[in-house]
């Protein structure tokens, strides 16, 4: 029993100690103590208890105890926090045309050569035609002899010497003859390859004597005086892009070359596989340095929302997140969940329940509890707010879109 009783003394002894010293060395403690009814037994014992309720560690102003609660504070401001779009996309020619013949036959003549210019409309391979050559002419006669018989048909109508069955018998014939040369005309026609856009001719794999059908791939054509760049974005941007809005573009192979384009469509539907919406930009091709099937980095820069700006030294942190200590118009502290937004070394934007013109607190916040008075011994400049660079080039943090391969 009697070493129970020694024990006990020792524990006690102990506490006691600790709390004396956390008490006198650690003024923080005291809003602690106080709450536990021991500020005052401690102080009326004669223990040095200092006078200040705590203390800047970072070398600011003193807190004094019994009263308000000495703090640096700054004034807050809004800002709006930009997004940026990234994607990566797949540029295709303005037109492109693969060009193949309407008619089997065999390639007599190719007449451009690879990498070409050529007009809509040109010329540019010949089947042979000694068939349908012979067929013109035959059409071309038999609608000589047709008009010529034609015209003696109605020599005799006016005489009065033709019967109306002849007339009519001529008049078809005739009719007859020109649709046989049209015929002939086209067939002709069909034998020369022309092409259908304007544009670079590709590379010609086949030669004068290849035997073609109209399943033989003769050449591409490609427009490429603009590039079309099709890529895909989360339907969460969706409302955010419209036709016509600003784009940059960067070829992959050459990252530091930036090219300014602009939205040309956006697709009429979300892809509901992948939840993603196609978008179609357009960039000049100046110089024809580009060519398509190459892959594009895609930037836009789009607005955002505006949201609360204050010093990184006023956000804290404990078991329920992120947090600051707000004042209110009687300068009574108050906790004030926040969300970070967007981070940068000097400001931090922030979701929470602030607004323009309101405090917080910067220095000071060891002793601060819900409805403490707050005395403000320093009031700091409120922090800049992002410029427009700063937000197009720093994103917030789901901003961009996962780089997937492009499809090439």
């Amino acid at each position: 029993m009697k070493k129970w009783a020694t024990g006990t003394a020792i524990c006690l002894l102990l506490v006691g100690s600790g709390l004396s010293g956390w008490a006198v060395f650690l003024p923080a403690s005291h809003p602690v103590l106080d709450r536990m009814g021991l500020l005052a037994p401690m102080r009326a014992v004669g223990l040095p208890i200092s006078a200040a309720d705590g203390s800047n560690a970072g070398g600011g102003p003193r807190f004094q105890g019994g009263g308000a609660t000495r703090v640096i504070a700054q004034e807050v401001v809004t800002a709006t926090a930009g997004e940026r779009l990234v994607a990566i996309g797949t540029a295709q020619a303005l037109r492109s045309v693969t060009v193949t013949p309407e008619v089997a036959g065999t390639l007599e003549d190719v007449t451009v050569s690879s990498g070409d210019w050529v007009e809509a409309g040109t010329r540019i391979a010949q089947l042979n035609s000694e068939v349908q050559e012979l067929a013109l002419a035959r059409a071309e006669l038999g609608l000589r002899d047709t008009r010529s018989r034609a015209a003696r048909v109605a020599q005799l109508r006016d005489s009065g010497s033709a019967t109306q069955v002849q007339i009519d018998d001529a008049e078809l014939a005739l009719n007859r003859a020109e649709l046989d040369l049209r015929d002939a005309q086209l067939e002709l026609r069909r034998r020369q390859i022309v092409a259908p856009v304007s544009g670079w001719i590709g590379l010609i794999a086949l030669e004068p004597g290849n035997q073609i059908t109209p399943n033989t791939e003769l050449v591409q054509i490609d427009d490429r005086s603009q590039l079309l760049v099709n890529f895909d974005v989360p339907e969460r941007f969706v409302g955010l892009v419209s036709a016509g809005d600003t784009l940059e573009a960067s070829p992959l192979s050459r990252p530091t070359e930036v090219l300014t384009g602009r939205v040309r469509a956006i697709d009429a539907r979300v892809d509901q596989g992948n939840r993603t919406l196609r978008i179609q930009g357009e960039i000049d091709n100046d110089g024809d340095r580009l060519r398509p099937g190459m892959a594009f980095r895609i930037t836009m820069p789009l607005p955002g929302e505006d949201y609360p700006v204050v010093d990184p030294l006023a956000i804290q942190w404990d078991r329920r997140g992120a947090f600051v200590w707000a004042l209110d118009n009687e300068n009574r502290a108050r906790r004030a969940g926040v969300e970070i937004i967007q981070r940068r070394d000097d400001a931090v934007l922030v979701r929470a329940d602030l607004s323009a013109g309101d405090k917080v607190v910067l220095e000071g916040v060891q002793n601060l509890r819900p409805g403490a008075d707050v005395d403000i011994a320093e009031m700091r400049a409120a922090p800049a707010t992002p410029s427009d660079s700063d937000i197009a080039h720093t994103p917030l943090p789901d901003a961009e879109q996962p780089e997937t391969p492009p499809d090439i």
